[in-house]
């Protein structure tokens, strides 16, 4: 058998992009400890506010996320009285979800942690560039980016 030729370091996309996603996922999880939310349960209480009752597969499809991983992630939303699940009334066979009052509270409650973790990345990787690559992300992660492996 031949030997294995190994790309160089640093060449892998998906591990670039899960490095530098880690590394900023700790910095607003660390934010946001006070309030006992992680910035990933903090994303999807903040996409349900915006969309106020989606369906579950139109979060899904906002989160860029399969309907059982929202699921699995709705589980301790719903367990903490954050948010609850109901027959979706224009598709018997859907569910929506929607925020309670105590997910209102928590999501205003983790809002000026957010602000000082969002002010902290910009002033250390710096304005223009942190939005560069957001616009960026949102175009990777937006359904018109279709790759095929």
């Amino acid at each position: 058998m031949d030997e294995l030729e190994l790309p160089p370091s640093g060449m892998c996309h998906a591990t670039a992009l899960r490095k530098a996603t880690r590394h900023v996922t700790n910095m607003f999880d660390s934010a946001l400890a006070p309030t006992g939310l992680r910035s990933t349960q903090r994303s999807i209480l903040m996409h349900i506010a915006r969309a106020k009752e989606p369906s579950v597969k139109d979060l899904a499809l906002m989160l860029v996320l399969d309907r059982s991983a929202l699921t699995h992630n709705l589980k301790p939303l719903i367990r903490d009285g954050l948010v609850y699940l109901r027959q979706n009334p224009s598709d018997k066979r859907g569910r929506v979800v929607r925020l309670t009052p105590i997910g209102e509270q928590k999501l205003m409650d983790s809002h000026d942690l957010w602000h000082r973790a969002q002010t902290a990345y910009e002033e250390a990787f710096g304005v223009e560039k942190a939005s560069a690559v957001r616009e960026v992300l949102g175009q990777i992660a937006s359904l018109a980016f279709d790759l095929k492996a």
